[in-house]
């Protein structure tokens, strides 16, 4: 899964997870299914209404429609989902991070013919990885991406903190923060560390001490960081 970042209109740095080849691969393939399944059904519908040949072409050609257009219609109609990429986590959007509109979903579903069905996806494949960004040829004269909405989640994400087995707490009134609570806490400390933020951890600073109803003698940083780190003792060792 690369990530990618692009500049919005406003300046603004968004980064992007591009969908995975393996997961286009296998949201085309489910999609695949699913439109033969409905051309198939529609099938059986016309052998069942027994009606004469020239009339059950045209009916055929009528009811199989939908399937034709399933991709520019699903992504139109369901913000850049088809089947297949509701079930890999995967979304259309532009490239600026937007909602593409009806002409952006035309463009990459004209262009699917040169790059998906005549190359057998071949041609998509190599311009994905060259590209980098999620674009195959459709995405390109579109403007858009395909991106994976798939969440990733270390261990920094978590409360989860490494002790020392020697580790000593201080602060047993954390124990009167949940889980949800402390990760709350810990997302916040991390995100103004990493963005000099000193307001934002002294506010937090005071929030903390406010609610566990104590004077430490650390400094702010040190005192969320010590916070955090006694949550996971007493939450490990109960």
């Amino acid at each position: 899964m690369k990530e990618f970042q692009i500049e919005t209109a406003q300046n603004v740095a968004i980064s992007q997870n591009a969908a995975p080849v393996l997961d286009r691969m296998l949201g085309y393939i489910i999609d695949s299914c699913v439109i033969f399944f409905y051309g198939f059904a529609a099938f059986l519908l016309l052998i069942a209404l027994d009606l004469d040949m020239r009339d059950a072409w045209a009916i055929y050609l009528l009811v199989s429609l939908p399937a034709f257009l399933y991709y520019v219609l699903l992504e139109t109609f369901w913000d850049g989902l088809t089947v297949g990429k509701h079930v890999l986590k995967t979304r259309v959007v532009k490239l600026d991070g937007s909602k593409p509109g009806f002409a952006n979903y035309f463009v990459r579903w004209i262009l699917r013919v040169v790059d998906v069905v005549l190359t057998s996806g071949a041609l998509a494949v190599v311009i994905i990885l060259i590209k980098g960004n999620g674009q195959r040829l459709g995405d390109i004269a579109a403007g858009t991406t395909v991106i994976s909405e798939k969440r990733r989640i270390n261990i920094n994400d978590t409360i989860l903190k490494e002790l020392p087995i020697d580790y000593k707490p201080k602060y047993p009134q954390v124990t009167l923060f949940s889980d949800s609570e402390m990760q709350i806490i810990k997302n916040v400390y991390d995100q103004a560390l990493k963005k000099k933020q000193h307001n934002v951890i002294n506010k937090l600073y005071e929030r903390l001490i406010a609610v566990m109803k104590l004077e430490p003698n650390e400094q702010p940083i040190d005192f969320i960081n010590t916070v955090i780190k006694d949550y996971n003792y007493y939450t490990q060792n109960t």
